[in-house]
């Protein structure tokens, strides 16, 4: 299974045949038939139950041209808010964490990251520390103090990852750490866990 769909069950929801039948409109029996003739792409759980994907049966349905309300959809994406100066660190970013449930935004610095907020109300903010205008760690301080955004997950990425540095910034609040560079995997295993809950 590849590393993009386990990330997607991990972060986000997934039908169950019931589910499914219900977004599709019509009985669970006819909904387990598609699934078991391998109409609809699913998979199995440990325990034999299976289960779809929100982009596989969204597709499932466009391709046969059938009716369905696209808000059953709509609140599947992870949102992630990148801020960072550096445009090939964006660029990086954005490459690695892709995908079918994740909606990503940038900002390249403090000021531009709180407008942002407000406006794409992400789930988990990939932040590094050293910025022009607003650096990381007021951002972090600022966002961690806020009633209204303190439930949004901080992982900072920085290329100044001192033991004062690391301590100050978890000491505002900030959920993980990493230094730059890291790799794909670490990055993904780091949000993943932060992102269980969702």
């Amino acid at each position: 299974m590849s590393i993009l769909i386990k990330r997607s069950m991990l972060m986000k929801k997934y039908f169950s045949i019931s589910q499914a039948a219900k977004v599709c409109a019509i009985d669970r029996s006819t909904m387990h038939r598609w699934v078991s003739a391998r109409k609809i792409e699913a998979y199995s759980t440990p325990g034999g139950h299976k289960r779809i994907l929100p982009e596989h049966l969204k597709k499932w349905l466009e391709d046969n041209q059938l009716p369905f309300d696209i808000n059953e959809f709509k609140d599947d994406k992870v949102k992630i808010l990148i801020v960072d100066d550096d445009s090939s660190v964006q660029k990086y970013l954005k490459k690695v964490l892709s995908g079918i449930f994740i909606d990503i935004d940038i900002a390249s610095d403090g000021f531009e990251a709180g407008k942002k907020l407000i406006q794409f109300k992400p789930d988990l903010m990939i932040l590094d520390l050293h910025m022009p205008n607003m650096d990381g760690f007021e951002v972090c301080k600022k966002v961690k103090e806020d009633s209204s955004t303190k439930r949004i997950k901080i992982l900072i990425m920085t290329g100044h990852g001192t033991k004062a540095n690391i301590d100050k910034v978890l000491s505002f609040g900030a959920d993980a750490v990493l230094n730059k560079p890291s790799s794909k995997e670490k990055i993904l295993s780091c949000v993943e866990k932060l992102l269980k809950s969702k």
